[in-house]
């Protein structure tokens, strides 16, 4: 292949799939997304493997679930000699830049305690050469723009507070100094200086809360059009469906969504205007998003540019009473992907609903690029399906894995129903039909009928469902064993010497 070619990696933070398809599509204003994917190919159910961020990113660069990697909270460190995309990439002769953060937490084992990369998650994953730092609680870069412009600029969080008495008052910024506009200039000024054979992950914080939008952003998307999350209508309700609700809806409320509203109610307008801020967010990132890709293309490199846009993970936006993303409903989890290859004419504005996974990106970089996946990598390259040929062996289900508790600090889980850290998680398996949501320490499954909505009515104690709960349950176990740790699975120490003559 020849070095010429670029990649661009794009994640955006927190953004749910049905702002692009789905519930929220009608009042998402995302065009440039929108005509990114008619030029490329759209993954329609596509699913992040573990959650948070943290996590998230760790499985969407490692390739493999979190079962396998096991940094399965922020802050729990990756090991370092995990492969990954950046380690992968410069095997193929690519420098691997990074515009943005990757949220992963060092292994103490190669820094000395007094070490302050030790004291942050959101330390870079090996491999990437950070170019601009824009970690949410740290942006060094962008606060010092800010200061040189002349603003008066507060510590973390205050940076993210309204300046004003409203929710959806302005952020103390101009909308051509924000985060994601500083972001999108320094990622053109960079990429212009370098010419061509370039490998960009840039990631957008926006639309992650804090939500604040400079204006015009903050009241782009008017509250009263939008409608009001699904679920039951009474909070009560959704605590009943399993002992997991409670503390999740307990650990965060809609006054964690914004800064400086501790005491905020949760009404109707409240959660409508906590939305639209949402949105604006979003579409705010979709604009400079489009900035991005009209350089490409006045500056002649995007038919030789690898375009990848997802996301690490989903928000429940109010949906069941929920905020975030520590959850088991598809909000949480299901995100946009959109992969527009310039060698591959036949799949601009396709789509698929085969079943995708975030540890599909890393493989299908790799592959595009020359490179080759590690046996450890448990995703597997998108290109055929970018050809048009979908393997006879593709999957059937999408696992995602989530930990809710924390060997340092007990959640509020561990508060509330008695379990140590080891035994508050949860994996969720995905068929085209029915969700089953496996919950450890002793804790009920759930069994949904996707049918009948992606969560609807829990089955699993139905006595007729018991042969489908069964039978899902023994497909979650068969899917671990088979993809469990793959380091020297297929190694095996032998007298006789390699191919190529060695011991």
């Amino acid at each position: 292949m020849a070095q010429a070619e670029n990649v661009l990696f794009v994640v955006i933070d927190q953004l749910r799939a049905d702002c692009l398809w789905g519930a929220l599509a009608g009042h998402a204003v995302m065009p440039n997304i929108h005509a990114l994917a008619a030029d490329g190919m759209t993954f329609r159910n596509h699913y992040s493997v573990a959650n948070p961020c943290g996590p998230a990113r760790a499985s969407l660069l490692t390739g493999q679930y979190a079962m396998n990697h096991r940094s399965v909270r922020n802050g729990t460190p990756l090991p370092h000699d995990k492969p990954n995309l950046a380690t992968e990439a410069r095997k193929a002769g690519y420098e691997p830049l990074l515009f943005g953060y990757t949220d992963i937490a060092k292994d103490p084992r190669t820094h000395h305690p007094n070490d302050p990369a030790l004291r942050s998650y959101e330390e870079v994953i090996p491999g990437f050469n950070e170019i601009v730092e824009m970690r949410m609680e740290e942006s060094i870069p962008w606060r010092a723009h800010l200061m040189n412009r002349g603003y008066d600029v507060p510590d973390y969080p205050d940076i993210f507070r309204p300046a004003g008495p409203r929710l959806d008052d302005p952020a103390f910024y101009r909308a051509e100094d924000s985060d994601t506009a500083f972001l999108t200039d320094q990622v053109i000024s960079h990429l212009r200086a370098r010419g061509s054979g370039w490998f960009a992950h840039v990631t957008y914080l926006r639309p992650h809360p804090p939500f604040v939008a400079p204006s015009p952003w903050n009241r782009l998307v008017d509250p009263a059009s939008l409608p009001l999350p699904v679920g039951p209508a009474e909070r009560e309700k959704a605590c009943m469906i399993h002992p997991f609700v409670g503390p999740a809806l307990g650990s965060l409320s809609a006054a964690d969504m914004v800064e400086g509203f501790p005491d905020l109610d949760p009404t109707d307008q409240t959660i409508r205007t906590l939305r639209a801020l949402y949105l604006g967010l979003a579409a705010e990132v979709d604009h400079h998003l489009g900035r991005l890709v009209a350089w490409l293309k006045d500056s002649g490199k995007y038919e030789t540019t690898l375009i990848i846009v997802t996301a690490d993970h989903g928000e429940m936006l109010g949906d069941h009473h929920a905020w975030g993303k520590m959850h088991y409903l598809d909000p949480a989890w299901h995100v946009p992907l959109i992969v527009r290859d310039p060698r591959n004419l036949a799949a601009r504005g396709m789509s698929t609903d085969l079943p995708t996974e975030s540890i599909d990106v890393t493989p299908t970089i790799l592959d595009w690029i020359g490179g080759k996946a590690p046996s450890t990598m448990n995703g597997v390259s998108l290109l055929p399906l970018l050809s048009g040929k979908t393997p006879a062996d593709w999957r059937g289900h999408t696992v995602s894995e989530l930990d809710f508790g924390n060997p340092v600090e007990p959640t509020q889980w561990q508060k509330d129903l008695g379990l140590p850290a080891e035994r508050c998680n949860l994996a969720i398996l995905r068929t085209r039909s029915h969700t089953l949501v496996h919950f450890n320490g002793a804790l009920p499954p759930l069994l949904f009928d996707r049918r009948n909505g992606p969560e609807a009515q829990d089955m699993a104690a139905d006595p007729s469902a018991a042969a489908l709960l069964l039978d899902l349950t023994r497909r979650m176990l068969d899917h671990r064993m088979t993809h469990a740790e793959g380091l020297f699975a297929r190694t095996v120490a032998t007298r006789h010497k390699a191919p190529d003559g060695s011991a």
